[in-house]
């Protein structure tokens, strides 16, 4: 497989963000859904709104998301859309829960674990999707990027179970760690066939590095500086580079991010996204 391209700046701009978005020569149609993390009160490392309109803006694109599975500010409907509106999203796009209304089933093919995956019933309203992550450490996934942003994102409230548990809601805590991890990539399988490879884009914003996540409601401070905003049209290929990034980091502040990363085989996802053909470890890097 020849090698992806990953584009990137160390600025973290609104403009850098355009910026990056035009250098892969891409162009979403139709409707198109921005996935975000709309981050769990209490958390302040999401990626604030004042950063991502520009480029939201100028895709005309509505901001989506999915109710959690967990105890907390944005398991319901009422309460997750409250949290919306506090961390001003609304202010600058249109947003949808996109399991508002229910969830629906896609075919997951060649996975071990799941033979379904349960995403939001709206995703069925949009034709494109720019996958606009948070690129940070995650307290189960080692760390979050495209391919957990695709897969446990775009997965509905139960549907977020039935990835943590390999295929068993039942075991959203307790199922096995490595089969979670390759249930995200399944997941990622399913959301690419929907809705056809050439119409999602990946863009990974590597600031505010902590070691948690933005569904953590009180997040570590980052101990590492930030690195920068990664584009591409492949999805392994960014959450690698993504990861190698913080590996060639000069920050000692790295090696909390490191350890969170390795102590949950956070790349193992990468290598499943990988071998179940979503796209390619090997990259080269255009900085722009």
């Amino acid at each position: 497989m020849e090698k992806a391209k990953v584009y990137f700046t160390k600025e973290i701009s609104a403009k850098s963000l355009q910026d990056i978005y035009h250098a892969m020569g891409v162009s979403l149609k139709g409707k198109v859904a921005v996935k975000i993390s709309t981050g769990e009160p209490g958390g302040h490392n999401f990626l604030q709104p004042a950063l991502i309109k520009d480029l939201v803006g100028e895709l005309n694109g509505t901001i989506v998301e999915c109710n959690t599975a967990y105890e907390g500010r944005r398991n319901t409907s009422e309460e997750h859309w409250k949290a919306i509106r506090e961390h001003g999203f609304p202010d600058i796009a249109p947003c949808d829960i996109m399991d508002e209304d229910g969830e629906m089933a896609l075919p997951v093919t060649g996975g071990r674990h799941l033979k379904e995956n349960y995403v939001g019933d709206h995703l069925k309203n949009y034709d494109s999707m720019l996958m606009l992550s948070h690129f940070k450490g995650h307290m189960m996934g080692g760390f979050g990027g495209a391919l957990k942003n695709m897969s446990i994102g775009v997965a509905s409230s139960h549907g977020k179970a039935h990835i943590h548990g390999a295929g068993d809601p039942e075991k959203l805590w307790t199922a096995d760690h490595d089969s979670f991890l390759e249930s995200m990539a399944e997941a990622d399988q399913s959301v690419m066939a929907y809705m056809g490879k050439e119409n999602i884009v990946y863009i990974n914003v590597a600031n505010r590095l902590s070691v948690d996540c933005d569904c953590d409601s009180n997040p570590h401070e980052p101990e590492m500086a930030d690195i920068g905003i990664f584009a591409s049209t492949d999805p392994v290929a960014v959450d690698q580079a993504s990861v190698d990034a913080v590996y060639h980091s000069p920050d000692p502040g790295k090696a909390a991010l490191i350890e969170r990363m390795e102590s949950r085989n956070g790349i193992h996802t990468v290598e499943e996204a990988a071998a179940l053909g979503l796209g390619s470890r090997e990259y080269e890097i255009i900085e722009i």
